[in-house]
Parts: C-alpha cells; sequence; structure tokens
C-alpha cells in the first residue's frame, strides 16, 4: 500500500510474512498464494506491499539462481504484490515449535550474519518494483545481550561497516539504494533506541541506520518523541518501522491480571518483561519468569514484547500499548516530512495467543491481518497521507 505524503514523498505500507512459516523458496511461493493475495482482496486493493522474511535456505537459493529470483518476481507481480523491504533478524527456524533464543544466532560478530544479510539485499535489489530505488532490510541489534568481549564487539562492527561498503557497490551496480536498520529489542546489546546511537554512530556509514519497532519501543517504557528526537539530532537514520503493539498490564500485582497474563506465558517465543521502579528499568527475559514469585516487581505497569494484534487489544484486565504506536507513527509521518518511508506491520504472535484468540483457519487470519492493514491505513490519512491506488 503506498501513501503520498504532504511534501510529495511516497510512504510504503506492508505486512511481513515472518507470521507465515516457510523456510524454502517454495514455502515463500505458498504464501504469497494462500496469505498474502488473499488479504489484498480481502482489502479490495489493485497492490499490496509484503515485507518479506526469507530464512537463510530461501535466501540462498534465490542470490544463487537467476531463475529463481525471477520466479518470485513474477509470482509477486502476478498476484499484486510488492516488496520495498525485508525482515533479515531471524536467519532460521522462526517457525519452529520453539525459537527462544535461537532467534539471535547468529549475531554480527559471526561471519554467517554478514553474507546472509548480504545476499538478502542482493535479493532485494532484484525485488524492488521498477518505480521505487530505495529498499530497506531490519536486522538483529548486533546480538544478545551474553557477556561479550572487545574482540566480538569489533567483529561486529566491522561487520557493518562491510555490508555498507557492499551496499554502496550495489547501488554502483543496480541503481538501487538499500539500508540496513538495527532493530532495538529488550534483552539484546541494543535494547532502545538510545543504546543504538553509540554503535551507529562508531560505525559511521549512513546505509545502516536503525529500525524502530513500536512493540519494542513500548516494552522499553520509551516515549516515541524523546527518542526519535534523540536520533534525529544523532543523525541516525530510521531504516523503517515496525508497527506493532505490546501486552500491557496496568496493575500486575492482582490476582486477576497475574491469571490473565499467565494465559500468554507459551513457549514458542521470548516475552520478555518490563517495568519502571525508582531505580530504573527491571525486567526479566521472559513473561514466565516475570509470574514467578519476586519475579519482577508489581507496584508499577508492565509490558510484555507479545506483538498483539493492532486491531483487537486483549480483554480487561489486559490492554495494549497502541497509543505508544500512534504517538511514534505521528513522529515518524506526521511532520513536514517523513522520517522513514518503509512502514510495516508485525504481528508474528497470532499462533503464539491464548487459544481462544487464535484464528481459527486461513479465512479468519486473512480478516485478521486485513483488519490491522486497515487500522494502519486509517492512522496515516487521519495525520494527512494520501492513499494512493
Amino acid at each position: 500500500m503506498r501513501f503520498r505524503h504532504p511534501d510529495g514523498s511516497t510512504v510504503h505500507l506492508a505486512y511481513c510474512t515472518n507470521v507465515h512459516p516457510a523456510e524454502t523458496l517454495d514455502g515463500v511461493l505458498a504464501q504469497l498464494r494462500d496469505h498474502c493475495e488473499p488479504v489484498r482482496r480481502r482489502l479490495g486493493r489493485d497492490r499490496l506491499g509484503v515485507g518479506l522474511w526469507l530464512a537463510r535456505d530461501a535466501a540462498h537459493a534465490l542470490v544463487t539462481d537467476p531463475s529463481a529470483l525471477r520466479t518470485l518476481r513474477t509470482g509477486l507481480d502476478r498476484r499484486g504484490l510488492e516488496v520495498v523491504t525485508l525482515n533479515g533478524f531471524p536467519y532460521e527456524g522462526f517457525g519452529a515449535e520453539e525459537v527462544k533464543y535461537r532467534v539471535y544466532k547468529p549475531d554480527w560478530a559471526d561471519p554467517e550474519r554478514l553474507e546472509h544479510t548480504t545476499a538478502l539485499a542482493r535479493v532485494l535489489a532484484g525485488l524492488l518494483p521498477d518505480d521505487v530505488t530505495e529498499g530497506s532490510i531490519s536486522t538483529l541489534p548486533l546480538a544478545w545481550r551474553t557477556p561479550r568481549d572487545s574482540r566480538r564487539s569489533d567483529a561486529a562492527h566491522d561487520a557493518l561497516r562491510t555490508l555498507g561498503e557492499r551496499l554502496d557497490a550495489l547501488q554502483e551496480l543496480t541503481g538501487r539504494s538499500l539500508r540496513v536498520g538495527l532493530e532495538p529489542e529488550p534483552g539484546c546489546v541494543v535494547e532502545t533506541t538510545g543504546d543504538a546511537i553509540a554503535p551507529l554512530t562508531a560505525i559511521a556509514h549512513d546505509r545502516i541506520g536503525i529500525c524502530v519497532d513500536t512493540c519494542h519501543l513500548a516494552t522499553s517504557f520509551e516515549d516515541p518523541h524523546t527518542a526519535l528526537d534523540a536520533l534525529t539530532r544523532a543523525g541516525v537514520f530510521v531504516v523503517k518501522s515496525q508497527l506493532s503493539a505490546a501486552l500491557h498490564a496496568e496493575h500486575p500485582h492482582l490476582p486477576e491480571v497475574r491469571e490473565a497474563l499467565a494465559a500468554f506465558d507459551e513457549p514458542r517465543f521470548l516475552h520478555q518483561t518490563r517495568t519502571t521502579t525508582a531505580a530504573g528499568l527491571r525486567g526479566t527475559d521472559d513473561l514466565g519468569a516475570a509470574l514467578e514469585d519476586a519475579g519482577l516487581p508489581d507496584a508499577s505497569p508492565w509490558r510484555s514484547h507479545f506483538h498483539v494484534p493492532l486491531h483487537a487489544a486483549p480483554a480487561a484486565p489486559l490492554t495494549s500499548t497502541l497509543a505508544v504506536l500512534k504517538s511514534a507513527l505521528a513522529r515518524l509521518v506526521g511532520g513536514p516530512s517523513p522520517l522513514t518511508h518503509h512502514l510495516e506491520v508485525e504481528t508474528y504472535t497470532w499462533q503464539a495467543l491464548p487459544p481462544e484468540l487464535r484464528p481459527r483457519g486461513r479465512t479468519q487470519l486473512t480478516d485478521g491481518i486485513a483488519a490491522e492493514l486497515t487500522l494502519a491505513r486509517d492512522l496515516l490519512t487521519d495525520l494527512g497521507l494520501k492513499e494512493l491506488p
């Protein structure tokens, strides 16, 4: 979906396909048929943006076989789909029964991460629509926070500088300008937008910036305007923003609230949980750990890294951080010129919701994704952007 900003530039809105597990090119092509095209039709649009997640095997197949890339591009065109952004955070196995800490491997100190992201960039250069010259890729925020020596930190920074040089060369070769954004996430080396400023300033390459995920922003209790203003002052480019909402519990000390939260404690994904205290932000790596006796102070609200559907906040006594998303979006695209031109709805946890909230079959999932995109579209038009055909 495309929108005209009042400054005349185009803002792209997509939804991320990491909600549909697929590790191979055949799986990706099936996603387009079974999910992406039905969402487009449900919205009544001639064109729909999709933010592809390409696992290692799929990316390798596309970058080593020109005919495979042509097949994917043809499939996108035939189904009325377009790609301007990729989700390069998960490397493989995102559809596994248990993902948890595995999603942070390999990290940016491992050569596999550089090679995979380079492959994604080459693929994206071949997938961009003919009238689009700029693409974006979101990626791991350096690493999970496990103890790291200076050697691994230096290796990660060097890898990102090398990536920047490769993106420069790719533009010279293809005419396509691609940027990669570190995606701050609770528990990682780069946990907040503020944490991103020092490494990105040290890397000092204008093709390496930040991806602002509004669920992660909210989970860390960051104020969107303060965070985005700091990035602007530091000269950090917002490569893309993932529009998502976290799980919010206003009164976590109450038994009924803890019972409601427990329904979201599931075995597949990590749900980092945070609260504010007089001593600063406190947190646990997962929701279950927060709910244990003395797991997390409960005098103040909790937020958990659980991407809940944008259009359907959890039932009371829980809610979502949709208000944070709205505030961030107003700063991102509501000003005289956009801070970013790439927006992506990223609710990948539909099948991890409590059983009674999960979609039953493809049709309900299609309805849910279409409803999220409709909400995002309405927010954009309310900010003065005009939806394009």
